[in-house]
């Protein structure tokens, strides 16, 4: 089991900055892809971005690209979004997610929708005022 906990987020105008953490506990961080997912109200959840176990290769949808930045620290077992030039259709509760141990070996770009992830937190609420 992974445990994961999201925080950063709040209320910011837009073309304002906010960074997400997420914080993972309960198996070795740097196994695991990491995704970042968002879900507006009245709207499906959304991916965002994933990074893979090293960090060394990132996935984005097009909406955020050169906005977004995905990253991770293995040492302190953490992922974060680093969201810049924030938009008002940015505001959602964002959500990391991890995928099952065994899951974790394919290229980052196959990981862009929900059924590939089984671990998920609680979510963070990200508002931009316009």
């Amino acid at each position: 089991q992974v445990q994961l906990v999201e925080s950063g987020g709040g209320l910011v105008q837009a073309g304002g900055s906010l960074r997400l953490s997420c914080a993972a506990s309960g198996r070795t961080f740097s196994n695991y892809v990491m995704g970042w997912f968002r879900q507006a109200p009245g709207k499906e959840r959304e991916f965002v971005a994933a990074i893979d176990r090293s960090g060394s290769s990132t996935n984005y949808v097009d909406s955020v690209k050169d906005r977004f930045t995905i990253s991770r620290d293995n040492a302190k077992n953490t992922a974060y979004l680093q969201m810049n030039s924030l938009k008002p259709e940015d505001t959602a509760v964002y959500y990391c997610a991890a995928p099952r141990w065994d899951k974790n070996f394919r290229p980052v770009d196959s990981y862009t929708t929900s059924k590939a992830y089984d671990y998920w937190g609680q979510g963070t609420q990200v508002t931009v005022s316009s």
